[in-house]
């Protein structure tokens, strides 16, 4: 596996700028997800490393050499996309012996045997090596696909929002797999998704993604705690992030410049004598956790509680924040890194 470096790469497609002066390195061993929402310039991105697009600025460094100008073929990646790309008049084999076939790799039929029936074990389909793509179901399909990535054993793995096309539980299934199979790996991975949770679980970093910027670079937990703006701060979090004015739920001013705090919802006290008046508007049930929808003079908050708390629509409440727990950002949504006094 090998390091990838983006720096100062641009790319405009007429007059929309999908990609705007991005400089990023994914590295060796990374597990690395861009986050952002349609449009935010993810996938734009992963081709631009694949060499699928070429940038109208920057360059493309992968393992060391220069790629910006060299074509897919020449750069040794891998790429994963949202659908399944499979050849389905062929088996689950001869799919993940397919890239071994290609002309220039000259492994031997044995060899190619001992890979993919050690990646197809890696994978959990084994079982399901003779049988037609067409007969398997959509979780063992994308692991069909995520395989024949894996056996080119390519410096960079690229994957375009490879599970969303699969329900809640596959998704999570395959969540875990992922993650294994890159630590049993080593693999670097530059992985694009808007799911959030995703985000948190795989990554080792993750880049949150704003129309075409990179607005914040950052550990799973940095992002969640100290985001670098605003809009950094409501891509992390469910429910997002509670935006409130200084001085309310017993909060105080916060820092010098500050101009909003910010206030996960675990950090909401529902029933603090010391909190400011509000009224129920909704209540939630997930099982574990309530997620209770708060009105408070116009503001809405919400707040994560016990799933055992007796609260109903319409209940007259009192709500605090933790102070130690705000987030404050100035006029402009920049996080102020100095701690409240």
């Amino acid at each position: 596996m090998a390091e990838a470096e983006l720096s100062g790469v641009s790319k405009s497609f007429g007059e929309i700028e999908a990609v705007a002066d991005l400089s990023m390195t994914v590295g060796d061993g990374e597990f690395l997800v861009l986050l952002g929402p349609t449009g935010a310039g993810k996938t734009t991105t992963l081709r631009l490393v694949a060499g699928l697009e070429t940038p109208d600025a920057g360059s493309v460094i992968i393992a060391g050499t220069e790629m910006t100008k060299l074509p897919p073929a020449a750069r040794d990646v891998a790429f994963v996309f949202q659908q399944y790309s499979l050849y389905p008049h062929y088996s689950v084999y001869d799919n993940l012996a397919f890239p071994l076939r290609a002309p220039g790799r000259r492994s031997s039929e044995e060899a190619i045997k001992k890979l993919v029936v050690e990646t197809a074990e890696m994978l959990r389909i084994g079982h399901k090596l003779d049988a037609a793509v067409t007969q398997l179901s959509g979780g063992e399909m994308q692991r069909v696909s995520i395989g024949r990535a894996l056996v080119r054993k390519p410096n960079v793995f690229l994957m375009d929002e490879p599970l969303s096309s699969l329900d809640a539980k596959l998704r999570e299934e395959l969540r875990l797999e992922l993650k294994r199979i890159q630590r049993d790996l080593g693999a670097t991975i530059l992985y694009v998704t808007h799911d959030q949770l995703e985000a948190m679980t795989l990554a080792d970093r993750i880049g949150i993604l704003e129309e075409g910027r990179l607005i914040q670079l950052d550990s799973p937990r940095t992002v969640y705690t100290h985001p670098a703006t605003i809009r950094a701060a409501q891509r992390i979090g469910r429910p997002q992030i509670n935006l409130v004015e200084p001085g309310r739920f017993g909060l105080g001013d916060g820092p010098p410049g500050s101009a909003t705090a910010g206030v996960r919802p675990e950090d909401v006290a529902v029933g603090d004598d010391r909190g400011d008046e509000a009224v129920v508007a909704t209540v939630e049930h997930r099982g574990d956790e309530t997620i209770a929808s708060i009105d408070a003079g116009g503001t809405k908050v919400h707040a994560l509680v016990d799933a055992s708390a007796p609260l109903k629509s319409g209940d007259n409440v009192r709500i605090a924040a933790r102070p130690e727990a705000a987030i404050w950002f100035d006029g402009e949504g920049r996080l102020i890194r100095e701690a409240a006094s």
